[in-house]
């Protein structure tokens, strides 16, 4: 069976523990190379996980005539600049969320694309290919729980290292970019709509700067969404969405263990039942979802405009808590 060739440009953490490992399990996806600025650190990580080349820089990873497409788990700072290196190298690009540090940066992004029309582009909001997300997204859309009327959402953990990247916000650390763009993202997929309008309160770390805390209202045209997300709360997440008819809960929407079930709870009128999904990997899904697009030249599952979106959604966030008002889209 024909496999996509893979390389990673980085040995970031999520790639190391999470993605590659997941991907390596996938049925079209192959990890050929991995780089990192740090030569040393690439044949580290190549080692450990069985990968057959190690390159030294990106540069070299992108030159190799056999990687078809590329995962850039780089620094947020760095995704549109390094996609577009890539999809000048000829090669096609899942990029971790964001897929930008704001919505200017992925305007540029797609505009890029359009030089590429060959090559495809996808931002990686894995939940979306999670069994759990696919059913809540049929259940909605058939009106299981009649109309939906308010998604609220929270995501958390406590990270105060200060050398953290996610911490450091000249290169875009900070709780609404790294998951934030998480709850503002379920709401856009299951209300299947863009909100009119936003209002967005942020709390700032006094040293490090970064937004370690914020609440947001998004105002759609039949509902609204509310979330939390914070870098320096315990480490916490949930979904509630209620309907005129009902209500689903979803006990761990982002980050499901892949060696655990997963469940959801939903309630119809009187009657309450659980959902109960065999374990699997999103992260696997996802790299085979976007390898199936490469191989059978198909649309990828996401598209750039809806990182566009979303990246719009936080960008006015921001703004509504400078100007102190609710900001339309």
């Amino acid at each position: 069976m024909k496999k996509v060739s893979w390389g990673i440009i980085s040995t970031a953490n999520i790639g190391i523990e999470k993605v590659i490992p997941a991907m390596q399990k996938g049925t079209y996806s192959e990890i050929k190379a991995i780089a990192s600025r740090n030569r040393e650190k690439a044949q580290q990580a190549a080692q450990k996980l069985g990968i057959p080349k190690a390159y030294g820089s990106y540069e070299q990873l992108l030159e190799d005539p056999e990687i078809e497409a590329v995962y850039n788990p780089l620094p947020n700072h760095l995704h549109v600049d390094w996609t577009i290196k890539s999809l000048e190298a000829g090669k096609h690009v899942l990029c971790e969320k964001p897929i930008g540090l704001n919505c200017q940066q992925a305007e540029h992004l797609k505009e890029e694309m359009k030089k590429h029309p060959d090559l495809k582009v996808m931002e990686a909001f894995m939940y979306r290919f999670h069994p759990q997300w696919q059913s809540v997204k049929k259940m909605i859309d058939r009106a299981t729980i009649g109309e939906i009327r308010n998604i609220h959402s929270v995501f958390s953990y406590c990270n105060i290292d200060p050398s953290d990247v996610r911490n450091q916000f000249e290169i875009g650390g900070g709780g609404l970019l790294d998951i934030g763009c998480y709850c503002i993202s379920l709401s856009r997929f299951l209300f299947n709509n863009e909100p009119v309008r936003v209002c967005g309160a942020i709390e700032r770390d006094p040293e490090m700067e970064i937004d370690r805390l914020a609440s947001a209202v998004l105002e759609f045209e039949r509902g609204t969404s509310t979330f939390t997300c914070s870098t320096q709360l315990t480490g916490y997440q949930h979904v509630l969405i209620l309907g005129t008819d009902g209500r689903i809960e979803m006990e761990t929407p982002f980050t499901p263990s892949p060696d655990s079930v997963s469940k959801i709870m939903v309630q119809v009128g009187s009657q309450t039942k659980e959902i109960v999904f065999e374990p699997c990997n999103q992260y696997t899904i996802q790299g085979d979802l976007f390898s199936q697009a490469i191989l059978n030249d198909t649309d990828v599952p996401t598209s750039i405009e809806d990182g566009i979106a979303n990246m719009k959604v936080i960008d006015r966030i921001k703004e509504s808590h400078q100007r102190g008002i609710w900001i339309s889209i």
